[in-house]
């Protein structure tokens, strides 16, 4: 079967399920009983080109229905629109003997109609969760891959790290002032997950404090600007919340309150930024041993070896501060 005559399948396919649903008092509102009416129609008419269906196979398999050379990706919705959240973007469980993947798209919202298109025509955008998935709609005018400049066939074909860079660069054009991406890692092995729950700040245990604002310090040097600079602790409180799941409702407290200046002296008076510097110094080198290159990518701008990163953080933060010279007082001892 070539492309031609598999897309004609498909054409039929759509048709003789679209005029079943709009039959139907309660057309195909479960994705499962819908999926299996694909197969089972896919199986009906494609008995002259003996195609085989798989009526099992295993659950997490994409495309979900496999013909071949040929695959299937199955989407349904109960809502009137032709959008849906697709694969991850890794593919890791992709049938590598599928050259050419379709969607049949279901919607039962609205006037029910179920309609077909190529795959990499329609991811339009990755949406992130524990791991990125592509995003898809039928009828879309530009694809993903025509925005990220690489074709469907060679992004598949990619590494998972190369694929990341693909990826990172289409979300930081859409960020607005103040974002963060929060999903940093090349590896589905190495997603990064958010616990359920938003812990706050003023609850945790003080040792979790301390690594918390020593990472914050690290990743975001511009806290040490001048005490009325606009929006400088607003990396460190998005740090927290999206990297850790951690809510600061006073991000400036982190650094600048008593309780974290005068821990080691109650003598009011000097520079509290410095002061709270100093009294997590230990933490800020631990830190910069542990932290993932890739938030010092994100945070900072580019890659910076662990051994280099406190004698880096000096350099910044000396063209950040007005008022005083931080590295004329802070990290003495490694200097």
């Amino acid at each position: 079967m070539n492309e031609k005559e598999f897309e004609d399948l498909l054409s039929l396919l759509c048709n003789i399920i679209t005029d079943q649903a709009r039959k139907d008092i309660k057309p195909f509102l479960n994705s499962e009983y819908f999926e299996n009416k694909v197969r089972e129609v896919i199986q009906e008419i494609g008995k002259k080109s003996k195609l085989h269906v798989n009526f099992d196979p295993h659950p997490y398999i994409f495309p979900d229905i496999v013909l071949g050379t040929y695959g299937i990706e199955v989407k349904h919705t109960s809502k009137d629109t032709w959008r849906s959240v697709a694969n991850s973007v890794f593919e890791s469980t992709r049938d590598k003997s599928v050259k050419y993947i379709y969607i049949v798209f279901g919607k039962m919202g609205g006037k029910p109609e179920v309609k077909w298109a190529k795959y990499s025509d329609s991811v339009i955008h990755v949406r992130t969760s524990h791991v990125p998935r592509f995003e898809v709609e039928i009828g879309s005018k530009k694809s993903l891959f025509e925005k990220m400049g690489v074709t469907y066939n060679i992004f598949s074909e990619l590494p998972f790290h190369e694929r990341m860079k693909y990826i990172r660069s289409y979300a930081r054009s859409r960020l607005k002032e103040g974002e963060r991406l929060w999903w940093l890692e090349d590896e589905p092995e190495k997603d990064h997950s958010l616990p359920i729950q938003v812990r706050l700040y003023m609850s945790l245990e003080q040792s979790e404090k301390r690594q918390l604002r020593a990472e914050a310090a690290l990743l975001c040097p511009q806290i040490v600007k001048p005490s009325r600079s606009k929006n400088k602790y607003d990396d460190a409180a998005i740090y927290l919340l999206t990297y850790h799941g951690v809510l600061c409702s006073q991000a400036r407290d982190l650094f600048s309150a008593g309780s974290v200046a005068l821990r080691q002296d109650s003598e009011r008076g000097g520079i509290y930024i410095l002061r709270s510097l100093l009294d997590i110094e230990k933490e800020m080198i631990i830190a910069a041993a542990n932290l993932e290159d890739a938030l010092f990518i994100e945070y900072w701008g580019f890659s910076c070896k662990p051994k280099k990163r406190i004698s880096k953080w000096l350099e910044l933060a000396d063209t950040l501060a007005k008022d005083w010279i931080p590295s004329k007082y802070l990290f003495k001892k490694i200097k």
